[in-house]
């Protein structure tokens, strides 16, 4: 990726996080453009799809809901499971290492941005069973 090209990057621009349940292009990392105290991205999951509970040990996380409708959960200080109803423009705030999901509930795609902070545990997705990369233009 050339010096001009690390500032404006689509998602079609960078190989993807494939999964069974949808995918995540990191638009922003430390890999991509050099960034230091964070990475985000763009989610696509399909209808009736969406990612098991899991969490980013230290690192908060902020998602935002794009295009799509959705259940999202984000478990309380004591470990509850709080679920709501998300639609564009929700923005949901995960603290540092919480457990979380989140499942597409409408007919269409559902599309998020997402950030961590600090950039890293979410490479540790690259460990899960349905793991794969899909190349940049795919």
């Amino acid at each position: 990726m050339s010096a001009s090209n690390k500032f404006f990057v689509y998602p079609k621009d960078v190989d993807a996080f494939g999964f069974d349940w949808g995918k995540l292009s990191l638009t922003v990392a430390p890999e991509v453009n050099g960034a230091a105290r964070f990475s985000g991205g763009v989610v696509d999951l399909p209808p009736g799809q969406g990612h098991a509970r899991h969490n980013h040990p230290g690192a908060e996380e902020i998602i935002f809901v794009i295009s799509g409708h959705g259940e999202q959960m984000v478990e309380d200080d004591a470990g509850n499971p709080i679920t709501q109803k998300v639609g564009p423009g929700c923005t949901i705030y995960v603290p540092e290492s919480r457990f979380h999901s989140t499942l597409n509930t409408g007919a269409g795609p559902m599309q998020l941005f997402v950030v961590y902070s600090p950039a890293g545990p979410e490479l540790g997705l690259r460990d899960l069973p349905d793991f794969r990369i899909i190349p940049a233009g795919k």
